[in-house]
């Protein structure tokens, strides 16, 4: 059989697996289905070689699984991220984003973010167990039910796992053709609340204290903090309040997103959202949040491994770029740590949370083929500031 012939029966039989994750829709609130898709997952990681484990849950919320193999050794190894939740609602599949193959693209949801990448990430622990190879280190994949709602259960399991890794290697889809991402903004999300004081708009319109009023003077300090050139945003993205046109709003509520690409900047933006008071005297202002996924910014161990990535790239006729992205991931939670992180390793597409979502189906063996690489010849030899860099 052909090298071409391979690789076409190899996307094949990765098409038919990804769809029977895909066909499973897991919405991030849905426990029941994305613990069906972790079980079936978890079944495919032990038909692998791969040891698995649970770990996190409680308190109704599902558990993280991990999968682990390579050399049996306690030292640092590889710590790969993905998370099987979408932020699609069941239903999506047989409505508004059928499974289908357009061309070179195919569609479905949660297949770029990040099932594919999922899928791609196991595919190139099972090609190197194919062609008899592996890891110089031990190897755990972490995949997480939360991922998309800010990872309130895998958060710990997450940097529990980091502090005994030597890389971390983050899945989420590539950008914009193959890109890869190696500095992320960090997050924040605030829940402002006025309380006011209802009344008749005719007839008793000076007793009342209009929180939609006192929200509205709020929002103009809030748009001051953007910082397009220091990379800060400050987002309103929703609003509610009132009960009807005639009755002075007694309740207001706005939702804040906020994005820091540098560490120093986190505490000066935050203090000063914390810091609104209401002009209204007798407007109650509320205001709950915090940072919700410290910036990534590229540390000279995570440009190590980026160089490493990039030889391997080359290696293979892909020509790996790096940039800086908006969006935050659990990569965010290991830069910190200052673990040498790489994220965007996943396979190429577009439309993430989106009814246009879709992967590149040419991206897919090659990616597999680049990851395989990265888990067989990462250790702290290889991406060694000194080593790479001489």
């Amino acid at each position: 059989m052909s090298g071409a012939e391979t690789d076409s029966r190899r996307l094949d039989d990765y098409v038919a697996e990804l769809r029977q994750w895909v066909s499973i829709e897991t919405f991030s609130r849905d426990r029941d289905a994305v613990e069906r898709l972790l079980r079936m997952v978890a079944q495919s990681c032990t038909d692998a070689g791969l040891a698995v484990e649970w770990a996190g849950g409680g308190d109704g919320a599902c558990r993280t699984l991990l999968a682990r193999g390579g050399p049996a050794t306690a030292g640092p190894g590889i710590l790969v991220l993905a998370h099987l939740d979408t932020v699609h609602p069941e239903g999506t599949l047989e409505s508004a984003l059928p499974w289908r193959i357009e061309s070179d693209r195919l569609y479905g949801p949660g297949i770029y973010d990040m099932k594919g990448s999922a899928l791609m990430a196991l595919s190139a622990w099972r090609r190197l167990r194919e062609t008899g190879q592996s890891p110089e280190v031990p190897v755990t994949f972490l995949f997480s039910p939360d991922e998309e709602i800010g990872s309130p259960s895998s958060r710990s399991v997450i940097e529990s796992e980091a502090r005994n890794a030597l890389a971390t290697l983050v899945v989420e889809p590539a950008r914009d053709g193959g890109k890869i991402v190696t500095a992320r903004k960090g997050v924040a999300r605030f829940v402002i609340t006025a309380t006011g004081k209802p009344a008749h708009s005719g007839s008793n319109f000076e007793l009342g204290r209009n929180a939609i009023s006192e929200i509205a003077r709020q929002i103009p300090a809030l748009d001051a903090l953007t910082d397009l050139d220091a990379g800060i945003t400050v987002n309103v993205g929703t609003i509610s309040g009132g009960t009807s046109p005639n009755t002075i709003a007694a309740h207001c509520l706005i939702e804040v997103d906020v994005r820091v690409q540098r560490l120093d900047h986190v505490e000066p933006t935050l203090a000063a959202i914390r810091s609104l008071r209401p002009r209204d005297p007798d407007v109650v202002l509320s205001i709950e949040g915090d940072l919700n996924r410290p910036p990534f910014d590229a540390s000279e161990g995570s440009r190590a491994l980026f160089r490493h990535a990039r030889n391997l790239a080359a290696g293979l006729g892909i020509d790996l770029i790096g940039i800086s992205a908006g969006g935050g991931s659990d990569g965010n939670f290991t830069a910190a740590m200052d673990v040498p992180t790489l994220d965007g390793l996943g396979v190429d597409g577009a439309g993430a949370h989106t009814l246009d979502e879709h992967i590149i189906l040419s991206s897919v063996v090659p990616r597999i083929d680049l990851f395989a690489e990265l888990l067989r010849t990462i250790s702290a030899k290889s991406i060694s500031i000194d080593e790479v860099a001489s």
